[in-house]
């Protein structure tokens, strides 16, 4: 299992959203996305987001 951190900046181009919607999400908690934060670095694990991935497709789009 590949643990890779991401930046945000990072992140969001893997998610195919922009840098702000992260940020908002984190803000308002609209999706429970685990992050790391090292005092003001934050950090998003690959597995993380792939997981988020999966658990965000709709299961009929699915082949």
């Amino acid at each position: 299992m590949n643990n890779k951190l991401l930046t945000r900046k990072e992140a969001a181009k893997f998610l195919g959203i922009s840098e702000g919607t992260l940020a908002v999400w984190k803000v308002t908690k609209r999706y429970p996305l685990p992050l790391i934060k090292v005092g003001r670095l934050v950090r998003y694990r690959e597995t993380d987001l792939i997981q988020f991935l999966d658990k965000m497709t709709d299961p009929q789009i699915r082949s």
